[in-house]
């Protein structure tokens, strides 16, 4: 029975591209689009980018919303008020790159691009091909160590007879790390965002490799298959679903219908390895969202998820897309790790935005009211705001956020089924039991210059003397810390910052200019200081210099 399922499925996979109709490709997550359509979200209130929180976007459908304010601002209506010439020259080159989804009338769709190193354009066949190559030099303090990140290899996506899309990326990656960093990959066996790792002379090796095929097979109804990164959430940080473990199979349906845009995910994970025997086990993650439009300014979304592990086949009544995954783990005997969420999204006048996550994994009304920090109340949140064009100063944008979890929030008795893809939080990197702020500032004074200054302040409590105090998203929540009054287990007085407690300050700053399109030259400074209660600190300074070519997004470890 379950290999003729299996069958099907693969049948049904392979004939849905040939039978739909106008498909879409993705925008690569980290891209500087992000920034420009984040803006004209909250600058004009569009109610067709609503949705901005399942990330990463419908290429053709936010091309459709911008090509429309371009239609109106360029016509001198209200929302030319509010684009600045900086704005416009972004959406021209946004349009540019996403020619292939242009309407006939528009004259962009005829244009060649010259970014591209290989393009070809034809009615039936769209086609982009560059290179992906980054290198960047730094100097850490900590121990006077020279620290390098060098990558090489190809970008692509095209568009088949209208009716198939396709993504491909994949580079060769070599980088030395910084010293918490790589005291990260010895205590999880991974390095941030990768897993498959071999590491010579210091130095860490692996390959980075996305593929994706997108179709659609009704108006209002997507599809998407492929290895690549999700994110949920408007933050910095996702409660729900970050990119923070990286690149995971998956299988993605996507269904609007009037205001509601309703999506199903299916990944595939890679269970613990190097820490606990589970490197042969099937782990899955399952999640439902549902996002509402509750009027054109404001959004908010529902988060039903489950991570579970099967020895030998996937879990039917996680297998039908319309469905109540809470409801259902619990007639199956409650043995996997369910979460339930919420997101809510206002974008207020004179261009701010405010935000916030809240993720449920386990509670009782009855212990949460005692208010004795019974360690199963496990939950979070997330509130945050966003400034665009602050005080009136063009193209700055100001955002602060705060997050904050509970001990032992994502955690599990069995190891396949907590929260966590190749040994690493699915979600926030620090996992739980901590307090986190964030400031960002972001400016683009000139067309090809963006600057961007993050500040970072966070308390968690971390394990002591081998015991587990909650912050772990890998270890097993039955072995917690003994309480020392009773000897026992310990069950109440769990509360953020309980066990050594560690406090971070992390301050950045980045400069990039955009030499030709997708070719940044980057130069910047990170500060960290951490230090743990019991007495032992690390304080580090890194200075780092570099190019990246149509690689989206520079990377940092800002935990």
């Amino acid at each position: 029975m379950m290999q003729s399922i299996k069958t099907l499925f693969k049948i049904f996979l392979l004939l849905v591209p040939f039978v739909s109709t106008a498909q879409s490709s993705y925008i690569e997550q980290g891209s500087k689009d992000y920034i420009l359509l984040e803006r004209l979200e909250i600058k004009t209130r569009t109610e067709g980018l609503n949705s901005s929180y399942i990330k990463p976007f419908n290429r053709k459908l936010v091309t459709a919303e911008v090509e429309m304010l371009d239609s109106l601002q360029r016509n001198k209506n209200r929302v030319a008020a509010v684009i600045t010439d900086i704005d416009r020259y972004n959406i021209s080159r946004f349009l540019m790159a996403g020619k292939e989804y242009a309407t006939a009338t528009s004259s962009l769709g005829s244009k060649k691009t010259g970014f591209n190193l290989i393009e070809v354009n034809k009615p039936k066949f769209f086609w982009v091909l560059n290179p992906a190559v980054q290198y960047q030099q730094s100097f850490e303090t900590y121990d006077k160590t020279s620290l390098s990140l060098a990558s090489v290899g190809l970008a692509s996506h095209g568009l088949i007879a209208k009716k198939l899309a396709f993504n491909f990326y994949m580079t060769g990656n070599k980088e030395t790390d910084p010293f918490y960093v790589r005291r990260f990959a010895d205590k999880f066996h991974a390095v941030p965002g990768f897993k498959n790792l071999s590491i010579t002379d210091s130095a860490v090796q692996y390959y980075d490799v996305r593929a994706s095929l997108q179709w659609t097979v009704a108006k209002f109804i997507d599809m998407q298959a492929g290895y690549d990164r999700n994110f949920l959430g408007n933050g910095v940080r996702s409660l729900w679903l970050s990119d923070f473990s990286g690149s995971s199979l998956f299988f993605k349906m996507n269904i609007r219908l009037w205001k509601f845009n309703f999506e199903n995910l299916y990944m595939k994970l890679s269970p613990q390895f190097g820490i606990v025997n589970q490197a042969d086990a099937k782990k899955y993650l399952r999640v439902n969202t549902l996002s509402i439009n509750a009027t054109k300014w404001l959004n908010i979304g529902i988060f039903d998820a489950v991570t579970f592990g099967r020895s030998k086949q996937y879990e039917l009544n996680y297998l039908l897309p319309v469905t109540f995954l809470r409801a259902m783990e619990q007639q199956s005997g409650s043995p996997d790790n369910a979460l339930l969420g919420l997101n809510v999204k206002a974008n207020l006048k004179h261009g701010v935005q405010v935000y916030g996550q809240l993720v449920l994994d386990e509670f009782l009304l009855k212990e949460v009211k005692a208010n004795t920090g019974w360690w199963a109340n496990k939950f979070g949140y997330q509130v945050g705001a966003k400034y665009v064009d602050a005080f009136h100063i063009k193209n700055l944008d100001l955002q602060i956020e705060s997050n904050r979890i509970r001990p032992f929030t994502y955690t599990h008795y069995d190891s396949v089924s907590n929260y966590s893809n190749s040994n690493q939080p699915l979600a926030h990197p620090l996992g739980a039991n901590f307090q986190e702020f964030i400031g960002v500032v972001r400016y683009q004074p000139l067309k090809k210059l963006f600057i961007q200054a993050k500040a970072m302040y966070y308390y968690q409590g971390t394990d002591s003397a081998g015991m587990n105090y909650g912050n772990n998203v890998l270890s097993d929540y039955r072995v917690r810390a003994i309480d020392p009054a009773t000897g026992q287990i310990r069950e109440h007085g769990w509360h953020i910052g309980t066990g050594d407690e560690a406090r971070c300050i992390y301050l950045s700053t980045n400069a990039s200019y955009e030499v030709r399109e997708n070719l940044f030259f980057d130069a910047g400074i990170a500060i960290r200081n951490y230090k743990l209660e019991s007495g032992s600190k690390q304080n580090t300074t890194l200075f780092n210099i570099g190019f990246r070519w149509n690689i989206a997004g520079k990377r940092e470890f800002d935990f």
